[in-house]
């Protein structure tokens, strides 16, 4: 199949290692030069020693699923004849326990707001477009985490 990379970067600077006051500053670096910023998560580590303007973790595994159902939703539409002009998802995850009592991201909902020009999908069509691409998901496939779909078709 297809081999990912990401480089994750961090040096340790004059902070106290050993009293576990240091930076949780570091890099992710991916293919073609596309450097981003990463962090501890502020809700996990208080700044300063979390980069609260930093990607956290948790956030890019949210985000990595919104953009893979997002990148499937668009497909499909295209492939049924629906332009899609604006697509829009304030994705949450809720960090709690999981059945094993360890802390986990146990739920991801995405919240995407769909503005279509042309012909507009049925509501059974939109709601069918986004189960597809949810069961395309590979991410969402990957997690064990809940993955719920809460979509809103806006007027063009």
């Amino acid at each position: 199949m297809s081999a990912y990379e990401a480089t994750i970067r961090w040096t340790r600077g004059p902070d106290a290692f050993l009293k576990q006051q240091y930076s949780r500053g570091h890099t992710w670096h991916f293919d073609e030069g596309v450097t981003v910023p990463a962090s501890a998560s502020p809700h996990v580590v208080r700044p300063p020693l979390a980069v609260a303007a930093a990607v956290d973790p948790e956030e890019a595994l949210v985000a990595a699923v919104s953009s893979c159902h997002l990148l499937f939703f668009l497909s499909d539409a295209s492939r049924a004849g629906f332009v899609v002009d604006r697509y829009e998802d304030a994705a949450t995850g809720e960090m709690t326990k999981n059945d094993a009592g360890k802390i986990a991201i146990t739920k991801v909902v995405l919240h995407p707001q769909v503005t279509f020009s042309g012909t507009m999908p049925s509501a059974e069509s939109f709601a069918d477009l986004h189960h597809h691409a949810h069961e395309q998901c590979y991410i969402a496939n990957s997690i064990r985490a809940e993955v719920l779909v809460e979509p809103v078709m806006l007027p063009g």
